[in-house]
């Protein structure tokens, strides 16, 4: 074998997240009440359209977790397998001409001289000079042709994201007609007109629609990425779309790994505080009292502090930088579970002492039913359009909490990529002379994307799940009619 397969702890934990996303899916369709809920979210076209981007993030992190350590060259006269220190992923494969054309420094979004000036030799007399780039612009005999070349390439990506996009609609739209046993030409149209649909079809216009604009663009950048550096390069002379798109995995595993921490405290802590009164309701408000009453960032930091030195302390534990890198990613993940748990926890305390209270609970307790049993059959399953609720909008605030938290120097592990580092390593170029400003301006665009993207997707949730806005949605109808 050319590689040898590394499972890290990150890997297993996303890909288990993915199969349990899989499992409550089947689990939803199995109850009437979460699939009307979820009809509803499905028939929103800014969900829809937030949903597809999001599905291209997480398209992105699963490439990138999937890693492995290429095999080396067997040297001369020996039989033993060896492999390289450096892991990879299927991601960087996928990107292996953005990641191996290294420049020497910086270089401008789609330029073909370098940056800065340096000491070139022409015709025997050294001058001052912006020099060529050693990979951008090397195909082009004449300078002249480059906004041409620009122009045809952008095209040309244009028209083969077209293909795929086209590619795309005629599977999704032969998937919808087999599922329904229409005809195609009558599925198509449909779709792309669903006020001839008897039912409230998925908002399936919104899903192409988006399809298209990242096809379409995504074809355009590879067309330009192909010759040139699409967002320039750093200091080191590495391509920021590349480090742009390494940034994402990070990005997704602090938003999803820390619920797995936050959600059994929130859920366990806040159904005894409001289920039970008594001490452990004291005890309970005064833990998450103390909690909110010290600083967040200082208590991160000192947390983040102490486990870097067990790490520094145990290096047998890791075979490679990646381990080391990833245990550090863990950590953050748990660390930032463990000090924001406090805010969903009161949540559900709040309802709870408003659930606890009604007929079908205090008949429950009544009839000698466990309250084991009363919070897990009762009261667990009237709070999770809260923890749903609560669980999505929270993580576009954790993906701002980790670039925060890289930038100030107690994140992410310096060798792994996320959009925080970008930020605190183009604060630095943001004094030059002139400004090198596309660092800052790709960490900027993709973590706005991904963060609109979550928020939109939470509002529709919200609108879904929560009772007193359906309520609101009921009632308005009839108000207009009035």
């Amino acid at each position: 074998m050319s590689f040898k397969p590394l499972f890290l702890w990150s890997d297993i934990l996303l890909w288990s997240l993915l199969a349990g996303c899989v499992v409550l899916a089947f689990y939803c369709r199995r109850h009437d009440y979460l699939r009307r809920a979820w009809r509803r979210v499905g028939e929103s076209s800014a969900a829809m359209a937030s949903a597809t981007l999001l599905t291209a993030f997480i398209a992105v992190g699963l490439l990138d977790s999937l890693h492995y350590q290429p095999r080396l060259p067997a040297k001369e006269g020996s039989t033993e397998v060896q492999y390289a220190p450096e892991v990879l992923s299927a991601l960087d494969a996928l990107l292996a001409d953005l990641r191996l054309k290294k420049e020497k420094t910086y270089s401008a979004p789609l330029a073909t001289h370098a940056f800065a000036k340096e000491t070139v030799e022409r015709d025997g007399v050294q001058t001052r000079d912006f020099p060529r780039l050693q990979h951008a612009g090397r195909h082009l005999d004449d300078l002249a042709q480059h906004r041409d070349d620009l122009i045809a390439r952008a095209a040309a990506g244009a028209f083969r994201g077209a293909l795929v996009w086209a590619a795309f609609t005629g599977i999704v739209v032969g998937l919808i007609a087999l599922s329904r046993r229409t005809r195609y030409a009558d599925t198509c149209r449909a779709v792309w007109r669903p006020a001839l649909s008897a039912s409230r079809p998925v908002a399936w216009r919104a899903v192409l629609l988006t399809t298209a604009v990242l096809c379409v663009a995504g074809g355009v950048m590879a067309g330009w990425a192909d010759g040139y550096h699409v967002f320039g390069t750093d200091k080191v002379g590495q391509d920021v779309l590349y480090l742009s798109l390494k940034s994402v995995r990070t990005a997704l595993l602090i938003g999803t790994l820390t619920t797995l921490v936050t959600l059994p405290l929130s859920i366990a802590l806040g159904l005894i505080a409001g289920f039970r009164s008594g001490w452990g309701d004291d005890a309970i408000q005064y833990l998450y009292t103390v909690l909110n009453s010290i600083p967040g960032v200082l208590l991160i930091a000192a947390m983040v502090l102490m486990m870097q030195v067990v790490i520094d302390t145990h290096p047998e534990w890791f075979e490679t930088a990646a381990e080391r890198a990833d245990a550090r990613l863990l950590a953050l993940c748990f660390i930032l579970g463990l000090t924001s748990w406090t805010g969903l926890c009161r949540l559900l305390r709040a309802e709870t002492l408003k659930l606890r209270e009604l007929d079908y609970v205090q008949a429950a307790r009544a009839f000698g039913v466990a309250d084991a049993r009363i919070m897990a059959r009762h009261l667990l399953p009237n709070l999770m359009h809260i923890v749903l609720i609560a669980l999505v909008m929270d993580f576009s605030g954790l993906v701002l909490s980790e670039a925060v938290l890289s930038y100030i120097g107690i994140g992410v592990d310096s060798t792994q990529n996320s959009f925080g580092t970008m930020i605190n390593a183009a604060r630095l170029e943001l004094s030059r002379e002139p400004v090198v400003w596309w660092s800052l301006a790709a960490a900027f665009v993709l973590m706005l994307a991904l963060v609109l993207a979550a928020n939109l997707f939470a509002d529709a949730v919200r609108d879904a799940f929560d009772p007193r806005f359906q309520w609101r949605a009921r009632r308005m109808p009839r108000r207009a009619t009035a």
